[in-house]
Order: C-alpha cells, then structure tokens, then sequence
C-alpha cells in the first residue's frame, strides 16, 4: 500500500502545501527537519490525511519523530487502517 500513499500524499504536498505542482518529493525526504513544511502546514496535512485515508492522528504525533518522511507519514497511515 505505500508504494500507492507515498506518490498520493507527496503529490498533495508538492501541489497544494508547497505550491509547487511538478515538484517530486523523494519518500525519504526530510519534511519538517529540513523546513520543507512547517507547523502550519503539518496540521493541513495532517487533516488531509485523516480526510482522505480515514484514519484519526494525534497532535501529539505531529513531529519529526513520527511524521518526517512520507515513508513514516505512509507507515503510520498504514498502521492505522488495520
């Protein structure tokens, strides 16, 4: 299933946090420790991931430890829906 969410979840990334449509976020490509994305928009992407995958995450899971890469950001989906 991640080789389905990583591309789903980086394309919304790129397009509509980043504003920069044909922009290819690499699956391991630090988020919110390199500055990609900041607080602000973590919580965007957290409730466009909750909205689209069905899954509930906690605020307190919204950090580098858990939500850096779109590897860990899928797994934990993942995690999630079963």
């Amino acid at each position: 299933m991640s080789e389905t969410l990583i591309p789903q979840i980086g394309s919304y990334l790129a397009s509509q946090i980043l504003k920069q449509p044909n922009r290819t976020i690499a699956a391991d490509e630090p988020l919110i420790s390199s500055g990609l994305i900041d607080s602000f928009s973590l919580m965007d992407v957290a409730l466009y991931v909750e909205d689209t995958f069905g899954v509930r995450i906690e605020d307190t899971e919204l950090n580098a430890e858990t939500f850096d890469t779109l590897t860990q950001l899928a797994a934990l989906v993942e995690s999630r829906k079963k």
